[in-house]
């Protein structure tokens, strides 16, 4: 059986699609290659790093990276999952399915700690 590559991209590759990487390669483990990428870098956020932990997850080795290093890759699937990402997107060359969900960028939350906490436990759950 061919082993699955899986791309999860979103904007900054700093929240979203760093969660989406945990998760995925959490439930998926050796049957998925999993990669996320960004069409900017933002570096991955300390918060969506602690929020992921709440939760038995680890990403804080993982790194924010662009799409453009992923380019010859051929991807069995593209999930994006913001907006911006998705109209961004490069053309692959590529059969990959895609796929799309647009989840709020808890990196733009304003207020207390606990308030921008909030966000982003809600955009990961």
């Amino acid at each position: 059986m061919k082993i699955k590559k899986i791309l999860i991209l979103c904007t900054g590759n700093s929240c979203r699609s760093q969660m989406a990487h945990g998760y995925l390669k959490k439930f998926v483990g050796t049957k998925a290659e999993i990669y996320s990428a960004g069409v900017e870098t933002h570096g991955v956020n300390p918060r969506a790093i602690a929020i992921m932990a709440e939760d038995g997850i680890d990403i804080s080795l993982h790194t924010s990276n662009n799409i453009s290093e992923y380019v010859s890759i051929d991807f069995d699937f593209v999930i994006t999952v913001c907006d911006h990402a998705k109209e961004r997107c490069p053309y692959f060359p590529t059969t990959a399915k895609q796929l799309h969900y647009n989840f709020p960028d808890p990196a733009r939350s304003k207020g207390t700690d606990e308030e921008i906490y909030k966000e982003f436990r809600n955009t990961r759950d």
